[in-house]
């Protein structure tokens, strides 16, 4: 099985996310998301992890730039979100989908 490269953005559903990752400073996973006119539901988070680079400014800190998530959604296909804390401006979206599993073509429209 391979993943398919999707790169577009995905909309939270709207008071669905985990707070108890909110409370530790990170981003809550939401329960489903909005996609493509369409309604994907999160069954399982399988695993999470964080890509961090320098400051910009010469400091010598390393920051969170996103915060990556694989999830099994209700259909079964795997998936791969990621949350971008870096927003670039108003209106840039903060999820994103990078790709989805191979064998998951009915999740497609």
């Amino acid at each position: 099985m391979s993943d398919r490269f999707i790169g577009e953005p995905l909309r939270a559903q709207e008071a669905s996310a985990d707070t108890s990752a909110m409370g530790a400073g990170e981003p809550g996973l939401p329960c489903a998301f909005l996609w493509r006119g369409r309604t994907l539901r999160v069954s399982a988070l399988l695993r999470r992890w964080r890509d961090t680079g320098p400051c910009r400014h010469g400091s010598g800190e390393r920051y969170v730039r996103k915060h990556w998530f694989e999830v099994r959604m209700a259909d079964g296909a795997i998936m791969r979100p990621y949350f971008d804390r870096q927003s670039r401006g108003r209106g840039h979206a903060r999820w994103w989908l990078f790709s989805i599993r191979d064998g998951t073509d009915d999740v497609l429209p």
